[in-house]
């Protein structure tokens, strides 16, 4: 594994409107969980822009450490399994890996919500009147003890009228800005920064889970009409909220599938070795047939010697497993319509992450949510073998997408990656035009 270098702030800086160019050999996504660790590397040529499609190179999971309650708890442990994720995905691609955009859902992510208007002239609308209303929004940024990760528009609108996708050439008296800042704990970030620097990688940026799993998992369709994309991670269970093809709320829980694991083990007096194992062959958010008269074994907790198997009914396993999940879909619809996320009764709900995959969670999901509700799968990453194809693997597909095909962020990734972002940050105007970074961002994303 390659030792670190480079400008630690460059995400999105190695790639162009068309993809990767010729300065980034390879982009890694390094998919932080609870319960795994993994990493996709792309080659330049893995970019299939006919049907803007990805090839992975490489891919690799193994299991998490040092990571539990959305927290970084053991920097040695989380960067010894970082190293092996990225090494075997190394040997899998046939290329050297020195930084990685990483993807997850630690840290409390949670997203926040800014308006502007600036007046204009009478010319026709131009990048400099883009510019001044990104200005404004952001001026009105405080997130103490936050560090901003994603800063995406909404929309826009002139003379208040909303659903402008790109005011350019428009005339009006005002240019409105609805603007989102994703976000998480600046602490969870400095030990994920320290984190990478131990596995001797750079971080090359952040991006909440929930947000690129769409990107992976939802079509098109979805995005415009109304969805919520919901990542069920080990440690988390987070959401992306989408319409009018924007992203429009980020809500997150530190509660999971490893949790479930838990309450198995607690409720049958198992070890959690044993739980995991019971869950992953048998377990189930729903009842089955029959599943009363069929009896378990799990190994007990502890050494005792000559203590016998723990055997218990599968139906029992069920009353473990169902409130436990039931419980942490109703606290995530609670916490999206208290946000003033609620979806039209028609919009879908797409399922990702590797607890996403219990038998039960989508016909429970339907049941809590009153909508359609269906699993996602990286869905244009095609050629990925079935180990690393199912929803578990959204989020790092995900990065690989947005690192082809954008969206790209309203500031660049060096701001992104400052403590605080103030109206400096927006893109300035110079002799008519807006500086070369903020130019490309207006170009690529409207």
């Amino acid at each position: 594994m390659a030792g670190k270098k480079g400008d630690p702030a460059a995400d999105g800086a190695k790639f162009d409107k068309g993809g990767l160019n010729n300065r980034a050999p390879v982009v890694a996504a390094l998919d932080l969980g609870q319960s795994k660790v993994a990493c996709f590397i792309m080659k330049p040529d893995g970019v299939r822009h006919a049907d803007r499609t990805i090839r992975v190179a490489g891919a690799s999971h193994v299991q998490s450490k040092g990571v539990k309650g959305g927290s970084i708890v053991n920097m040695d442990e989380a960067a010894q399994a970082i190293g092996h994720a990225v090494e075997r995905a190394e040997r899998t691609a046939g290329a050297p890996v020195s930084g990685v955009i990483v993807t997850t859902a630690i840290g409390q992510m949670a997203s926040h919500r800014v308006q502007a208007r600036v007046s204009l002239g009478a010319n026709p609308i131009g990048d400099a009147d883009l510019a001044r209303a990104i200005g404004m929004a952001l001026a009105q940024i405080r997130l103490p003890n936050r560090r901003p990760i994603h800063v995406l528009p909404i929309a826009w609108s002139v003379d208040g009228a909303r659903g402008v996708h790109d005011p350019r050439s428009m005339r009006g008296g005002s240019l409105g800005l609805d603007l989102l800042v994703v976000s998480m704990a600046e602490s969870a970030f400095n030990a994920l920064s320290h984190c990478l620097e131990l596995a001797h990688l750079d971080l090359q940026g952040v991006a909440a889970a929930p947000v690129v799993s769409s990107l992976a998992a939802l079509e098109e369709d979805e995005m415009d009409l109304g969805c919520v994309c919901i990542d069920m991670g080990g440690g988390s269970t987070s959401a992306a909220v989408w319409g009018g093809r924007s992203l429009l709320h980020v809500e997150s829980l530190n509660v999971g599938g490893d949790h479930v694991t838990a309450d198995i083990a607690r409720g049958l007096s198992t070890s959690k070795a044993g739980a995991e194992r019971l869950k992953t062959l048998h377990g189930s958010a729903m009842a089955a047939a029959h599943e009363d008269r069929e009896m378990l074994e799990a190994p007990p907790r502890g050494e005792e010697p000559g203590a016998g198997p723990v055997i218990v009914p599968r139906a029992m396993l069920k009353t473990v497993i169902a409130p436990r999940v039931e419980e942490t879909l109703e606290l995530l619809r609670d916490r999206l319509k208290a946000a003033g996320a609620g979806l039209d009764p028609g919009a879908g709900l797409v399922l990702t992450g590797g607890a996403s995959q219990l038998n039960g969670v989508r016909e429970l999901a339907v049941r809590v949510f009153d909508r359609p509700v269906r699993l996602g799968r990286p869905q244009r990453a095609p050629h990925l073998a079935d180990s690393a194809a199912g929803p578990a693997f959204c989020s790092a597909a995900g990065v690989l997408l947005r690192a082809a095909y954008g969206p790209r962020e309203a500031v660049s990734a060096r701001k992104l990656m400052s403590r605080q972002i103030t109206a400096a940050d927006a893109p300035r105007v110079h002799r008519g035009n807006l500086v070369a970074r903020a130019a490309g961002w207006l170009r690529d994303n409207l």
